[in-house]
């Protein structure tokens, strides 16, 4: 649902869209006047946009809360790149030496979840933390780990795909088989899809370098084409785009990172956003003294439609026309 007086901002060939749906509160942006320093892990599985604003979001929301990187903030950031192997050793050189570490996306999650219980570790970028073992219950976590979930809307856009491709028959959806977040919201697209009566294509890939192959295959099968929040497929996003491209289809991915990557809309999450909203639960365990345990999960708390300008020219799309359905 979209609100009133919502405002349309071009930026970099996108046109964005804010529904302002701002449910939690705001994070402290004033200053701490606290000389002691605060000593924060960041873990990050792999290297791609959603990713990285999350973290750039957390690092912002902490600076504007008085925490100042080389003043009374030390940040310790690893980046696995993916490499399960990688994860492991750092982990470990995280655990003990920080006020909170925090986890962005499962696999990093999962890594810092079996070296320690004790550190407070927050998560961003996790679809559904109950069923990677994270969490016991979103509202009650009941451990040492709680932050917060990138689930996306996914009827709404899925109904915002079959806008844009009001005469398609089937419907195309590509993920990383091996990323669990990506099979639960493939599952709940594909349930989307056919309960309007459309057929659906389902492909996976494993590594990157699937890609190409396997989405020049769905493109000649297919009217359309949704992709979750994958990992995988948001690091490669700009092949996807080509490809759409060139066999004309609409895509529509799960965030706006994507979509500027070569996606073509979507009404979903801002990962700088959501870091913020992660920063402002760290902030609560660092001056508060709150409880992972006891803090429950949070999802995001603004979504957007995003509209790449560029993509819908070249599909013979008139951006403006691009509007979340009643």
């Amino acid at each position: 649902m979209r609100t009133n007086g919502m405002k349309k901002k071009m930026l970099l060939g996108l046109a964005t869209v804010a529904t302002g749906l701002v449910l939690g509160a705001c994070g402290n942006t004033e200053e701490t006047g606290t000389t002691e320093t605060i000593n924060v892990g960041i873990l990050q599985y792999m290297e791609h946009d959603s990713l990285s604003q999350a973290r750039k979001g957390f690092i912002s929301e902490l600076e504007d809360a008085g925490y100042l990187e080389g003043d009374n903030l030390t940040l310790n950031y690893q980046n696995a790149q993916g490499d399960q192997a990688n994860l492991q050793s750092m982990s470990e050189s995280l655990v003990g030496e920080n006020d909170v570490i925090l986890s962005i996306a499962t696999p990093a999650a999962q890594s810092l979840a079996t070296v320690t219980q004790e550190d407070p570790i927050l998560f961003t970028a996790v679809t559904d933390p109950v069923d990677a073992g994270l969490v016991a219950d979103n509202e009650v976590p009941g451990g040492n780990v709680t932050g917060t979930s990138d689930m996306v809307p996914i009827e709404e856009q899925i109904a915002l795909l079959l806008s844009l491709a009001k005469d398609a028959k089937t419907i195309g959806i590509i993920y990383n088989s091996s990323e669990p977040n990506s099979k639960i919201q493939a599952d709940l697209a594909q349930e989307a899809i056919e309960a309007e009566g459309l057929e659906v294509k389902s492909l996976t890939v494993t590594t990157t370098n699937d890609v190409q192959q396997v989405m020049t295959t769905l493109a000649q099968e297919v009217d359309a084409v949704y992709i979750p929040t994958d990992n995988t497929l948001a690091s490669t996003m700009p092949t996807v785009g080509e490809i759409a491209e060139k066999y004309q289809l609409p895509v529509v991915p799960g965030s706006a990172e994507m979509v500027e990557a070569g996606g073509l809309a979507t009404y979903g999450i801002n990962y700088e956003e959501l870091g913020r909203q992660t920063a402002q639960m760290a902030l609560q365990i660092i001056e508060e003294g709150a409880d992972p345990a006891e803090m429950p999960v949070e999802t995001s708390n603004k979504l957007e439609l995003v509209i790449n300008e560029e993509v819908a020219k070249s599909l013979g799309i008139d951006p403006e026309s691009i509007v979340l359905p009643d």
